[in-house]
């Protein structure tokens, strides 16, 4: 004999994934802009900024601003695993000169 779905539960458990989702992207979103510096600007400003880049509709634009995002996370990353090397070794010494102490 089949076993029994509990729709509900399912539907449930994706509407609680979606929400989920949903804050995640919300959240993130908040960090590219403290990223990018633009959390500096006047709330009017980045919204009429957002807004001409939704409507460009010339497609040599939209790729020169893709490719500037695009530099823009690969050098993000490249400073964040630097760090995390540095600390890790800076990190090791410090403990290491502690325990000398």
């Amino acid at each position: 004999m089949r076993k029994v779905r509990d729709f509900d539960a399912e539907l449930k458990a994706l509407n609680d994934r979606a929400k989920l989702l949903k804050q995640r992207k919300i959240q993130q979103f908040g960090e590219l802009i403290e990223a990018t510096g633009a959390d500096a600007l006047e709330p009017d400003l980045l919204a009429g900024a957002l807004l001409a880049a939704v409507e460009e509709k010339e497609k040599s634009v939209t790729t020169k601003w893709s490719t500037r995002g695009a530099q823009f996370f690969r050098e993000t990353s490249r400073r964040s695993s630097r760090r995390a090397g540095d600390t890790g070794a800076s990190g090791k010494a410090a403990e290491t000169g502690a325990e000398q102490a």
